[in-house]
């Protein structure tokens, strides 16, 4: 694990991103094929929502009543939004759905139907995710989160040796914390850090979480207390079931992409080309897994694809498993690095065995 390493430039590797860019947009002109989402994707997105509205709709309609039955519809409700997450919201919030605007603002939108929120989504996940991955104090998913330690660079504390064991637990709480309390935290604080300035409004932005939460809540939890026999702290008890399976299934598929044994965290630098060190920052810092099942892709979003998804957040993730060859080809060719791991298995490994080795108290090395 290198710690420290500024991004460096090197002169043979100045042409990297436009080899890259030639061979991709290549394959898209020699093939006729567009950039955004195709009738596959299309299916998906019906599938992944059916997965969470249909089983609600049983649920409230009183079609489904028993106890074992209704807690399978609402583990199904998990997955679906979790699916909705990973396929759908996430590629209309990259642009990457459509080539038209509007159908990707409403697709990012159904992330405020299913209770977080999709403007501050975009600030953290493609502003400073994006932009700054694994750079600790700018990319929110591994700066410092308190009883978690994700990068050598924030503070050790003594229980962070058990984290590699508890941080499982803790993950299912994601979706819970989003809901009730992160998205309140982070417009107050983009807002108060000039990110929201020239954006958007930001009693517009205000009103629509207001508003979402509102719609949401009333539809969760409003509804199935007064629609079924239900007591309001089962259906309570039910949210805390499906948004738990939602946040642990996000969790162990966003973690080992950038949290996992060969991860680098690098301190940034202005050296050379800005495209090209932006383009050898993500190789540095991302990884793929388990990019031969076609199953596991269709689930996960393409995002077992991380590299490509970190290279070209703009691209519909249906593409990337047709694209991932000439990235790492051409990353062969300039002498980069290409990350990835054969098997799901092997990259919840590797992601545990960096939480358990940020879990030491040691040093910071640097790589020269």
């Amino acid at each position: 694990m290198s710690n420290t390493a500024p991004i460096t430039f090197n002169p043979d590797r100045r042409d990297f991103t436009t080899t890259m860019n030639k061979r991709v947009n290549a394959y898209f002109k020699d093939r006729q094929l567009g950039r955004h989402a195709n009738t596959e994707m299309v299916i998906k997105s019906m599938v992944m929502l059916a997965l969470y509205f249909g089983p609600l709709a049983f649920i409230l309609t009183g079609v489904i009543t028993g106890v074992f039955t209704t807690l399978a519809l609402v583990v199904v409700m998990g997955f679906g939004l979790a699916g909705i997450g990973l396929s759908v919201m996430h590629d209309g919030n990259h642009g990457a759905y459509s080539s038209k605007r509007w159908i990707n603002t409403l697709i990012g939108y159904s992330l405020n139907l299913i209770g977080a929120n999709s403007f501050n989504w975009k600030i953290q996940h493609n502003v400073l995710h994006h932009t700054h991955t694994n750079i600790y104090g700018v990319d929110e998913d591994v700066s410092s989160h308190g009883i978690l330690r994700f990068t050598p660079h924030s503070e050790w504390r003594w229980f962070h040796k058990y984290q590699f064991v508890y941080a499982w637990f803790l993950y299912g709480l994601m979706t819970l914390s989003w809901m009730f309390y992160k998205d309140f935290h982070q417009l107050y604080l983009y807002h108060h850090q000039g990110l929201i300035k020239g954006r958007t409004n930001p009693k517009r932005e205000w009103v629509i979480l207001i508003s979402t939460k509102i719609i949401y809540l009333s539809y969760i939890l409003l509804l199935p207390i007064l629609l079924t026999p239900w007591s309001w702290w089962q259906v309570l008890l039910g949210i805390v079931i499906m948004h738990y399976i939602t946040g642990f299934l996000l969790a162990i598929v966003f973690q080992p992409a950038h949290v996992i044994m060969g991860s680098e965290f690098p301190t940034p630098d202005n050296q050379g080309s800005p495209r090209d060190i932006r383009a050898i920052h993500q190789l540095r810092t991302t990884t793929n897994f388990a990019n031969k099942s076609r199953w596991f892709t269709w689930m996960v979003g393409g995002l077992n694809f991380q590299i490509e998804h970190h290279l070209y957040p703009s691209i519909c993730h249906v593409h990337y498993r047709k694209i991932a060859p000439i990235v790492q080809a051409t990353a062969h060719d300039f002498n980069l690095p290409y990350k990835t791991v054969p098997s799901f298995l092997r990259a919840l490994k590797g992601h545990t065995q960096l939480l358990k080795q940020l879990g030491k108290r040691t040093k910071l090395t640097s790589q020269t």
